[in-house]
């Protein structure tokens, strides 16, 4: 008895961190491109170029386009975040010690993955920028994305267009009027709509507010990118392994990841630098 009960907890324990890591976990996996499972060190993602169209002669050869593939290479690497539980902490304490190791290790690998992708979309070559916060205004973000974006043809009005903020920046985002009012925006894309404060499309980008965000010398790096600018590799997905520690009288919970990220098009990722004031 006492052995098949192990083994539920452990299997409960294991869905656990799955769920957390999806639902809290990690914001920015859904929107790059994912590739995986990888086997190997590293995977490539293939960076198409654009085609031209030609014309030709009565009887000619259709003239071909011959595409620029150029391969970008996406290293992965393993991350783990393990913690011991001890079960008889239950007994002694109102915390439910298993469910805050699972949303603290689902968590962290979470946070990993987000730096990742943040890494490579601060490795971007373009960018907006701002002279300081309190003169950010609706022509900035038009900038960035049309005259940014757009004019690199990047197709801005796909669905697949995410931009993350730090949270000074969102509320100040909140005050401006094109953001923010239903007389700009309609009543069913307010920020306050649908998806609580930390979701919301405006100018064909999907806005959302997050903590990892790069500062530097108190400026922010703000990207907004297309999916298919940001490459993701999976080699293992979040995994967990729960074994019996003896001479800790406890359960060990190793739960990792192998992945990576790779900036695939440096043209599809507009970067909105912004000093943040106190």
């Amino acid at each position: 008895m006492a052995s098949t009960i192990d083994q539920s907890f452990v299997r409960q324990y294991e869905a656990e961190v799955h769920v957390a890591y999806q639902r809290m976990g990690s914001k920015l996996r859904n929107t790059v491109r994912t590739k995986g499972p990888v086997t190997g060190e590293s995977t490539t993602f293939q960076k198409v170029g654009k085609g031209t169209a030609a014309q030709k002669t009565r009887n000619g050869d259709v003239p071909v386009m011959n595409l620029d593939h150029s391969p970008v290479e996406c290293p992965l690497s393993d991350w783990y975040a393990g913690e011991y539980i001890d079960d008889l902490d239950e007994l002694k304490t109102n915390n439910n010690e298993r469910q805050i190791a699972v949303n603290a290790g689902a968590y962290a690998l979470g946070r990993q993955t987000d730096t990742l992708i943040i890494e490579q979309t601060d490795a971007a070559t373009t960018y907006q920028t701002s002279d300081n916060l309190s003169t950010l205004a609706a022509a900035k973000f038009t900038a960035a994305v049309f005259e940014g974006l757009g004019a690199r043809d990047v197709p801005i009005d796909d669905g697949d267009m995410y931009g993350f903020v730090s949270f000074k920046v969102w509320a100040k985002m909140l005050t401006i009027n094109e953001f923010a009012q239903h007389e700009y925006v309609g009543p069913d894309q307010l920020p306050f709509a649908g998806k609580g404060l930390f979701a919301k499309r405006w100018l064909g980008v999907l806005w959302m507010p997050h903590s990892g965000i790069t500062v530097a010398s108190n400026v922010s790096i703000n990207p907004i990118y297309h999916k298919s600018a940001i490459g993701h590799a999976i080699g293992k997905d979040i995994t967990t392994t729960m074994s019996w520690e003896n001479t800790k009288s406890a359960f060990f919970a190793n739960t990792r990841m192998s992945m990576g990220a790779k900036l695939i098009d440096t043209n599809g990722v507009q970067q909105l630098r912004i000093t943040e004031n106190a």
